[in-house]
């Protein structure tokens, strides 16, 4: 099969626990860009928590996608342009807010290169923070200073704690948005019909590639879809086991073990690296 895109997960997957790109797994994805193998970063992370990990990886040289927001997003790196974007109805964020407050939970959004919240000593605001590389920007009045259309909303807490907000929200958004948990602390509030294999099915259409031409490597629940949809699905070996069960193929190694590069070499290694070849 001639594949031409490789979508890769971040999070338990491109990146190790330290949420680092290891020089091995660099090196060897640098090896397959310029063997024509074009990359695409898939995550619920907003854009400006990918662009650092693009930037490592040298995508502006050799092309390549960000799908963010767990697809809400898709952007061509090399020049920046958006492909696709689906917000959140402006008029769902006061409920939203406000049900958060209620539950005495923490809520935050993505204002450009900052994480909004109003409580920014929280541990797990924190924690997004140190995942994305993001500075959290405090405010006293959330609704007034996030600026709309917002990607998304996370809600933030104790496990035990978002169980009974999350039900609550689906009861009374659940026809508007789609509400999960990415993390047991994670609530995330997204657009409906927003997943990884609908953004990515838009990205192929637009630059004329067959989903049989795909790779897709992830880990979790989110990644499942997009899995399931690529000509070639892989899980990690760390992954979750029903996307273990729903992959063609499972990485020998963990995303701390240079899972990703392991595979990879060993495809361009094979004769299938025969088969890799530019866009177009």
């Amino acid at each position: 099969m001639n594949y031409k895109l490789l979508v890769l997960d971040l999070d338990g997957t491109l990146t190790n626990s330290k949420k680092e790109i290891t020089p091995f797994t660099r090196e060897v994805l640098i090896k397959a860009q310029q063997q024509g193998l074009h990359l695409v970063l898939a995550s619920g992370r907003p854009t400006y928590g990918i662009v650092p990990l693009a930037e490592t990886l040298d995508m502006k040289e050799y092309g390549g996608f960000i799908l963010s927001f767990n697809g809400g997003k898709v952007i061509e790196v090399k020049t920046g342009k958006v492909f696709y974007e689906q917000a959140l109805p402006p008029d769902v964020m006061p409920l939203i807010y406000q049900r958060s407050y209620e539950a005495g939970l923490t809520i935050l959004s993505y204002n450009g290169k900052y994480i909004l919240t109003e409580n920014a000593a929280d541990k797990y605001v924190q924690y997004e923070s140190f995942l994305t590389k993001m500075k959290v920007k405090e405010t006293d009045d959330f609704l007034h200073n996030l600026r709309l259309p917002a990607d998304k909303c996370l809600i933030v807490g104790e496990p035990e704690d978002l169980v009974p907000l999350e039900e609550k929200l689906r009861q009374e958004l659940g026809l508007r948005l789609n509400v999960y948990r990415s993390e047991p602390f994670y609530l995330e509030v997204v657009p409906k019909g927003i997943d990884k294999a609908a953004s990515l099915e838009r990205l192929l259409e637009r630059v004329q590639i067959k989903r049989e031409e795909v790779i897709a490597i992830g880990d979790g629940y989110n990644d499942l879809s997009m899995i399931k949809f690529a000509g070639l699905g892989v899980a990690m070996a760390n992954a979750q086991p029903p996307v273990k069960s729903n992959a063609d193929r499972i990485t020998a190694f963990t995303n701390d073990e240079d899972g990703v590069a392991h595979f990879i070499h060993d495809l361009l290694n094979s004769n299938t690296h025969q088969n890799i070849h530019e866009i177009g």
